[in-house]
């Protein structure tokens, strides 16, 4: 268990304490809107009407125990900054910031902060690419071009053997494994085939992952 802290406790800054909450942390909430901390007071360990740009009130606060701060707060790009520079000077080492635009990042990235957040335009490219690419439920971007993506075989593709469906693909693109109800396959067989409703993930530059997501249409 780690205690986090939260600044800003609109939609996306009540959406993170909460599932921080769920998964056993404790929560310190903060927000100068009454409403905000009413709507989490009952379902964090720390709801605080307070003003997070005074760095006296959040040292009395004890925020400089936690693990990480997350400065999710909206329109106001000077109290984020402010927040910011007080949470370093607290020692808060790991601190993840909701960017509003282009130049609040070039801000951010200058005053040392690495956890830089975009929701709206993170959702949007995820939508983008359920969109393009329906069979996969969900991917995670690693380093040069790489991705991990998880896909879900629907019905047309029962009795398809995977080795022969990746034969083309063997090089480029690495079966990490398959899922079938409880079951996980981490060595695939010669004569593995496809049911529907199973989990492929699978690792590949994006290329390779588009020109292999057309055997799944």
């Amino acid at each position: 268990m780690a205690i986090f802290t939260v600044i800003g406790l609109g939609s996306f800054g009540q959406t993170i304490a909460l599932e921080l909450t769920r998964l056993g942390h404790d929560v310190i909430g903060i927000d100068t809107n009454q409403r905000n901390i009413e709507d989490v007071a009952d379902r964090v360990t720390h709801a605080v009407i307070a003003d997070a740009t005074d760095e006296k009130v959040l040292e009395e606060l004890n925020v400089q125990k936690s693990e990480a701060a997350i400065v999710a707060i909206g329109e106001d790009i000077e109290a984020s900054i402010l927040c910011v520079l007080n949470l370093k000077n607290l020692g808060i080492h790991q601190v993840w910031v909701k960017a509003k635009t282009k130049s609040h990042h070039t801000i951010l990235a200058h005053l040392g902060v690495e956890k830089i957040i975009h929701p709206e335009e993170d959702m949007g490219i995820r939508i983008a690419q359920t969109l393009s690419y329906p069979m996969v439920s969900r991917y995670m971007a690693l380093a040069n071009d790489h991705f991990i993506v998880k896909v879900i075989i629907h019905e047309k593709m029962k009795g398809v053997n995977l080795h022969g469906l990746m034969g083309k693909y063997t090089e480029e693109i690495r079966i990490i494994l398959v899922q079938r109800d409880k079951h996980i396959f981490y060595t695939i067989s010669e004569d593995f085939t496809l049911e529907p409703n199973d989990i492929l993930i699978v690792e590949g530059r994006q290329h390779d992952l588009q020109k292999l997501s057309s055997s799944f249409q």
